[in-house]
């Protein structure tokens, strides 16, 4: 799958969590910007796993700090 279509499954799978509306974009942060708390954080990578039938690792994820971060890999994990 390409990074565009990921990043259309992605856009939705954040909408319930994007609880303030902000707008997001590839350098959108999810601590500082979207304010995600560590259980924010657990359950969107939840999501994310079952929606991609993926495992993101916790040093991944110690990584991704942008959504254009965890949008490209996304689609690594799925090649």
């Amino acid at each position: 799958m390409d990074r565009e279509a990921t990043k259309a499954r992605i856009d939705a799978l954040i909408e319930p969590f994007n609880k303030k509306g902000i707008p997001i974009t590839d350098a959108t942060r999810f601590t500082d910007d979207l304010e995600f708390d560590s259980l924010t954080v657990m359950d969107f990578v939840a999501a994310i796993e079952d929606e991609f039938d993926i495992i993101i690792s916790m040093n991944q994820q110690a990584e991704i700090e942008t959504y254009g971060q965890l949008v490209d890999a996304v689609v690594k994990l799925q090649d």
